[in-house]
């Protein structure tokens, strides 16, 4: 089944549930915590608004990420760090491409593309490093780029992995 909704990605000594920056999105659910208080929470929502990363950021003075997957097939990416800033990207290029076209598929209609949205690959790869490094991990660029680059994979295709494989590059939550 194809999944809608947000998953919510930060460090705090608290529930990121009970934070301020999150009250839009009552009803999130724990889904894993990781080491050095990282957590992540899952909001099943395919309209609506989670909160602001930004804010999340401010709040918990740490890196926060979100990632709201569409239909299982590509992920929009939003990150926010107190100094590096934010920053958007998406998972699963082509499929976004579809979605940004009027639906999923493997072009773009006259009009802006994921380009226009979305940093590429290799510059969020390098966004992705400031991010992690104001987290406390020193991670290099090119496993990013690659998880950020690639499409599902046909015999796994759910964007969702695509989503836990990036966060596991980043250092935040292992796989």
């Amino acid at each position: 089944m194809a999944y809608w909704g947000y998953f919510v990605v930060g460090r705090s000594e608290r529930p990121l549930a009970e934070l301020g920056a999150l009250t839009a999105a009552s009803g999130m659910t724990l889904l894993q915590t990781a080491p050095g208080g990282w957590q992540v929470w899952e909001y099943p929502s395919g309209d609506g608004d989670v909160g602001s990363m930004n804010a999340l950021a401010r709040e918990t003075g740490a890196p926060a990420l979100f990632g709201y997957v569409m239909n299982s097939v590509c992920v929009a990416v939003e990150a926010a760090a107190p100094q590096s800033g934010a920053w958007t990207t998406c998972l699963a290029r082509r499929a976004m491409a579809g979605y940004l076209a009027g639906g999923p598929g493997d072009g773009e209609q006259e009009g802006l593309g994921v380009e226009d949205y979305f940093l590429t690959p290799g510059e969020a790869a390098e966004r992705a490093v400031a991010w992690a490094a104001e987290a406390g991990h020193t991670v290099a660029p090119g496993p990013l780029a690659q998880v950020l680059g690639v499409d599902p994979d046909p015999s796994e295709p759910l964007a969702e992995n695509l989503f836990f494989r990036f966060l596991d590059r980043l250092g935040v939550v292992p796989l």
